[in-house]
């Protein structure tokens, strides 16, 4: 009942911390970035272009018919599926009828580490749309909600609860002590992990739709199969199975030699899976960052695990005289893993920083930092920890060791936390390289009426100043349509003045300036009327605000 209670508390003291891991994730979250398009975001072009690029940080697949781009008129007015090479995808526009005003770009791909990334931009043919057309709502938090981080968290404490009862059983366990428990215990870390591993699978299928989970049909689900993140998956899936068949044996202590090797070898295949599934995938150089990632997890394991197992099971009701056998061994083991785990991390830190700026200028950056701070703390009480074991004072004083594992093991339940979130964000090395829009002095709109499609812009837009105004008038498709006469006034009811009359120079056939002064700042309204022929006249109204 002891071992129970005691199994319990340290179990659910780190599932406590899950709630850090719990903050609703966002597109930003996603790894990959933009980091150039053409047209540039919020770009004014003088013509309607042919094709639209996008360019990320790394290289991506375009998910089916989620790439879209949208005229002034709303209609869609991409042609046939994206073209994607690496990292740049090219959306070919049809070669007629490209009408002036707002264009809207958004798309949904998948990033070489797996994670799905929506997002959107507007640029401009002659002048933006008065009311240009608006994005699908991909939603200010991810589609699969907190089933992710939740799955990214209980991943990690499976494979805690799953290595550390078949390494001590098979290494150093005591004859005469139960091994039901530690058997028990790693299925339970199996299970977990496949639960996990399932809940990904789910999760990965609702951030790709950009549908909640409860919306997500057969034919969503089946589809990740078809990814790279959905093999991954599939492998971790089986391997966990020839995991649960292997594993008793071993913990009971029956297992031959062929059955552990076999059972290590699976091992070592289930944790290659977790970096082939984030970041190290897309990093600068992938097969390094693979293995200082599996290494880096695998030195976790086999210290918080092995940690785990000695507390619950064998630091209390063990002999001293065992126990004094038992904590020296088991000490070298753990300090071994460190060694691998802090070696391992702080190179893969510095490929996903890519520059020391990034450690505080980056998010990624400052919950390495945090995170790294914490293991520090974990690792001053293993030190000394050690320390008792030297001195042979540990196998006589098993409450200090047990409360001192109790610490670490506290501390490292907020570690696996800040883990869970730091998979989930955007590595340093791709902060600050997010696509820039292009910024605008004075006011441009393209407005539509039932005639012709009018665009203008003022410039400076400033009150109590001379300000120049330029208009064109075009055909719905695009063509210059010329203007006979024009009417300009501007008023601005609000402060009591009246509509003002402007007078237009006629620059061209289809192009009118003027200058024109606004006493005061404010929301005017402006109405520009346009005749081109003996009776045909319209007229657009718009609002521009004047600094």
């Amino acid at each position: 009942m002891a071992v129970r209670t005691r199994a319990v508390a340290l179990i659910g003291l780190i599932l406590a911390t899950l709630c850090a891991a719990l903050g609703p994730t966002s597109p930003a979250a996603a790894h990959a970035v933009v980091v150039s398009t053409t047209p540039q975001r919020d770009e004014v072009l003088g013509y309607a272009p042919r094709e639209v690029l996008v360019t990320f940080s790394e290289p991506i697949a375009a998910v089916p018919g989620r790439v879209q781009v949208l005229a002034p008129d709303g209609k869609r007015i991409n042609v046939g599926d994206p073209e994607v090479r690496d990292a740049t995808m090219r959306i070919a526009l049809r070669a007629s009828d490209r009408p002036l005003g707002t264009y809207l770009v958004s798309y949904r791909v998948i990033s070489a580490d797996s994670h799905p990334i929506a997002g959107s931009f507007t640029f401009a043919a002659g002048a933006p749309s008065a009311t240009p057309p608006l994005p699908a709502d991909t939603g200010a938090e991810s589609p699969a909600g907190v089933l992710v981080p939740v799955a990214k968290y209980l991943g990690y404490l499976g494979l805690l609860l799953a290595v550390g009862p078949p390494l001590l059983t098979a290494t150093m366990w005591p004859r005469r002590r139960s091994r039901r428990g530690a058997t028990v215990m790693a299925l339970i870390g199996l299970t977990l992990v496949a639960a996990a591993t399932v809940g990904t699978w789910i999760g990965q299928a609702a951030q790709v739709v950009g549908a909640p989970v409860g919306q997500l049909s057969p034919a969503d689900l089946r589809a990740v199969a078809d990814t790279d993140i959905g093999l991954v998956l599939a492998v971790r899936l089986a391997l966990v199975a020839l995991a649960a068949a292997l594993l008793p044996a071993v913990t009971r202590g029956t297992a031959g030699r062929g059955r552990t090797a076999a059972l290590v070898a699976v091992g070592v295949a289930g944790l290659l899976t977790w970096p082939l599934g984030g970041h190290p995938v897309a990093s600068p150089v992938p097969p390094v960052s693979i293995v200082l990632t599996t290494v880096h997890i695998a030195g976790v394991t086999i210290w918080l695990g092995g940690l785990l197992v000695l507390t619950v099971f064998l630091l209390r009701g063990t002999h001293e005289r065992v126990l004094a056998r038992i904590l020296p061994a088991w000490s070298r083991w753990a300090t071994l893993a460190v060694a691998w785990l802090v070696t391992a991390g702080m190179v893969q830190a510095a490929i996903e920083l890519g520059r020391p700026s990034a450690l505080l200028g980056s998010t990624y950056g400052r919950l390495l930092l945090a995170k790294a701070a914490l293991l520090a703390g974990v690792l001053v009480v293993a030190a000394w920890q050690r320390r008792l074991v030297r001195r042979q004072v540990a196998g006589h004083r098993p409450r200090w060791v047990a409360r001192a594992a109790g610490v670490e093991l506290a501390a490292t339940a907020v570690v696996l936390a800040l883990t869970a979130v730091l998979v989930q964000t955007p590595p340093g090395r791709t902060a600050g390289t997010a696509a820039d829009g292009v910024t605008r002095e004075g006011v441009a709109q393209s407005l539509t009426t039932d005639l012709f499609t009018l665009q203008f812009d003022i410039y400076p837009a400033v009150a109590g100043t001379a300000n120049s105004l330029h208009a064109y008038v075009y055909t719905p498709q695009a063509k210059e349509l010329p203007v006979a006469e024009w009417t300009v006034t501007a008023a601005l009811p609000e402060a009591g003045i009246e509509p003002i009359t402007v007078d237009v120079i006629a620059l061209e056939p289809h192009h009118g300036s003027a200058e024109i002064h606004f006493p005061v700042a404010g929301d005017w309204q402006l109405r520009i009327s346009a005749r081109t022929s003996e009776i045909d006249r319209s007229t657009a109204t718009t609002t521009v605000i004047i600094r």
